[in-house]
């Protein structure tokens, strides 16, 4: 197993998290009502698995490698960048449904939100996984690939939460909104 095939693990999870909030904004915006506690869990695994955990590894560990060897820095850029949006769409979404949450009808804000960070994910993923196919082939040792997949293995922190966001996105699914 390689850094890449983690990442690559990483997005297979997120396509799950995506397909339930496909299914959540559908439903809001037909008007039927999901509940508060499930929309809060989605966010919650956008927040705590693609950003402190993905993104981390992509930022903090894959990109400079790529990067060190001037190669692919227009990508990462664009990358990092869109990062940065999924972040705000994110903080956008928490604040809409914190207003619901406080009595405020934000249904529709909640829904545009979760449709955004949909779009977003689709299209960043497949440029995601082009990336990484280019990493691969043109950059990346396979030692700096295991070199990385042992610093991802070795962040305990981020393999129990790992582990606590994939429950919560089977507990998604199972939602009888969700099916």
């Amino acid at each position: 197993m390689s850094a890449t095939d983690i990442l690559r693990e990483d997005h297979r999870q997120i396509h799950r998290l995506d397909k339930i909030i496909v299914r959540c904004h559908t439903e809001l915006s037909a008007g039927r009502d999901i509940p508060l506690n499930d929309i809060t869990r989605i966010v919650r695994v956008l927040e705590e698995f693609l950003d402190t955990i993905h993104y981390s590894r992509e930022e903090d560990s894959y990109f400079p490698c790529v990067a060190s060897y001037d190669h692919l820095r227009r990508e990462i850029r664009v990358l990092l960048i869109e990062h940065e949006f999924s972040r705000r769409v994110a903080a956008q979404l928490r604040k809409h449904l914190r207003r619901w949450h406080d009595g405020e009808d934000a249904r529709e804000p909640v829904a545009r939100y979760l449709r955004t960070y949909s779009i977003y994910l689709s299209d960043h993923m497949k440029k995601e996984e082009e990336f990484f196919d280019r990493a691969e082939a043109e950059t990346l040792s396979r030692e700096e690939e295991y070199e990385m997949y042992e610093q991802f293995r070795s962040v305990m922190a981020t393999s129990k939460k790992l582990d606590e966001m994939l429950a919560e996105i089977g507990y998604l699914e199972s939602r009888p909104w969700a099916r």
